[in-house]
């Protein structure tokens, strides 16, 4: 019998304007190469140390993921939002645990706060960097919005990842 490993992911978001919840969806992600090969490493080979910590982070190029991409070149390939909200670092993916072979932070979401008039963001990705523009670490997943987003300063995104495990 020959079973195959599906690991794919979940971004949820919920804009906030003048505290009022606006828009709620969600986007499917890419779980990148260097993503998969760290499960692995960490999960099966053991000479991989597991990260402690991992962050989320949106982006505000054109900039669709691919497979290749890694947390030294993402940053500046898919233009990444920094100085566009409040927040001192990248929000902390803050997950609950695993349970039914998923993991995921809805329970404590990542907030970025906006400040500038407007911010046209594009896109969300989970890294290890707390950084913002950092280029170490892992990137695990990205995802393009399928429609480009609009912030206004003082606009509220709350941002949950689940991460999902199946056989396929």
């Amino acid at each position: 019998m020959k079973t195959k490993l599906k690991l794919g992911g979940t971004f949820t978001f919920e804009h906030i304007r003048d505290g009022k919840v606006i828009d709620v969806w969600e986007e499917d992600n890419l779980v990148v190469d260097e993503g998969l090969e760290y499960s692995l490493g960490v999960a099966f080979d053991g000479s991989t140390a597991p990260v402690t910590a991992w962050y989320v982070g949106l982006f505000t190029g054109n900039y669709t993921p691919t497979a290749s991409d890694t947390a030294a070149t993402f940053p500046a390939a898919a233009n990444e939002t920094t100085a566009q909200y409040s927040e001192g670092l990248r929000p902390a993916w803050v997950e609950a645990g695993v349970s039914s072979k998923t993991i995921g932070n809805t329970a404590s979401t990542a907030v970025f706060t906006f400040v500038p008039a407007s911010t046209f963001v594009y896109g969300s990705f989970l890294a290890s960097d707390a950084s913002k523009g950092g280029t170490s670490g892992i990137l695990a997943a990205a995802s393009r919005f399928s429609t480009v987003r609009t912030m206004l300063a003082s606009d509220i995104l709350n941002v949950s990842y689940s991460l999902s495990v199946a056989a396929a």
